[in-house]
């Protein structure tokens, strides 16, 4: 069986790269931008540091804000209604997952309009054309939504979630320049940046993973621990470090997949809201210690990647262990709630537990696993 790998076109890294899409830009000869950003990004001007180069550069573009932190089925179909009367040609998709996931959508249906009720787009739908040419520019260190190949919307009438992975989908172009995230503030910075932790660890363990992936997290795992508390702290080489390493761990997951943190994450996303990167980083430990004994030697190179001493003296019980308390110390250092007591409803187990079950990550996860066995994890962290 061949191992495929699908990444960005290009990419630009490091302070100052938002310079980089005028250039970019008249050099492809596109006419006009659709830019998705959502609200809060317009408000504190985050969004504005792409439109003035626009401005200065006298590139016209049309705003598209109406995302939502959990962007909808409704989010994506007024975007490629408002995308065909803006005469644009290109996408500039500037924000965290939701704003560059709503695009991703939009992109696809612009292009492969029969999939235009959206919901037919979950799991790996059968597009044949390329999205529109897309430059994506993250604003959180953690989604990686700028290289990967998935992406995810909510229906709110079923409070579910779905996924929807294709190669179609992936920006052309990424800039992933610290400085548009310099604004984040500390829960939002330590809630993306263990979403780039869990990306890291579930591609690392998944089913689909192999030499090319495990170097990719290997890298971002080192990475997030040496620098994800100084990116809460907003630090410079904490902002510049977690910009570099949800990008390198998005480029290993898109193309293995994940396992059940993410399967478990995505129903308390779509009934409660709860931030994706903080259900995440919950979940994470407890879900690591569930799927130690299915992992071979995996926990003692994360338990290196964080820099634990003694790795090689240690038994496999005791590694495995030492990662998982890695895991847990670096989510509580950063000030992630430590159990689900105030976000879930015990009411709402079973509901929770077959969406879980149910979704497309479970099938990557190094454990085979059960609604049953779901939902006593859920039950442990309550």
């Amino acid at each position: 069986m061949a191992n495929r790998f699908v990444l960005n076109n290009i990419s630009y890294h490091g302070k100052g790269a938002i310079q980089s899409i005028v250039t970019e830009v008249q050099s492809r000869g596109f006419k006009k931008a659709f830019v998705c950003s959502d609200p809060s990004l317009l408000e504190f001007k985050v969004t504005q540091k792409v439109t003035d180069l626009l401005d200065a550069a006298k590139l016209p573009y049309e705003i598209y804000s109406n995302i939502k932190p959990n962007p909808t089925i409704e989010n994506v179909q007024t975007g490629v209604e408002a995308f065909k009367k803006s005469g644009a040609d290109y996408i500039i998709a500037i924000g965290g997952g939701s704003s560059i996931d709503t695009a991703k959508a939009i992109g696809i249906i612009i292009n492969n309009p029969e999939f235009s009720d959206v919901v037919s787009l979950e799991g790996v739908a059968p597009t044949k054309k390329a999205a529109v040419p897309t430059i994506a520019v993250p604003t959180t260190a953690g989604t990686a939504a700028e290289v990967t190949i998935n992406y995810v919307i909510t229906d709110p009438a079923k409070e579910r979630k779905f996924v929807c992975v294709d190669p179609n989908d992936i920006p052309f172009i990424a800039v992933v320049d610290p400085d548009m995230m310099s604004s984040m503030p500390k829960g939002l910075t330590a809630a993306t940046g263990m979403d780039a932790l869990t990306h890291a660890i579930e591609g690392l363990i998944t089913k689909g993973a192999w030499e090319m992936s495990d170097m990719f997290h290997l890298k971002a795992i080192e990475l997030i621990a040496k620098h994800l508390r100084g990116a809460v702290e907003n630090t410079p080489e904490g902002r510049e470090g977690m910009a570099l390493a949800q990008y390198v761990a998005g480029m290993g997951f898109s193309n293995v997949g994940l396992g059940i943190v993410h399967s478990m994450a995505h129903p308390l996303g779509a009934l409660y809201d709860t931030p994706h990167g903080v259900a995440n980083a919950i979940i994470l430990p407890t879900v690591m210690k569930y799927n130690a004994p299915f992992t071979g030697d995996k926990y003692r190179l994360i338990a290196k990647a964080f820099g634990v001493e003694g790795v090689d003296a240690m038994s496999e019980d005791q590694y495995r262990q030492a990662a998982i308390d890695a895991v847990a110390q670096l989510s509580k250092d950063v000030g992630i709630p430590q159990d689900l007591k105030a976000i879930v409803k015990e009411e709402d187990l079973d509901f929770l537990s077959k969406s879980a079950f149910a979704d497309v990550c479970t099938g990557g996860n190094p454990r085979d696993t059960s609604v049953e066995e779901i939902k006593e994890l859920y039950k442990s962290l309550l």
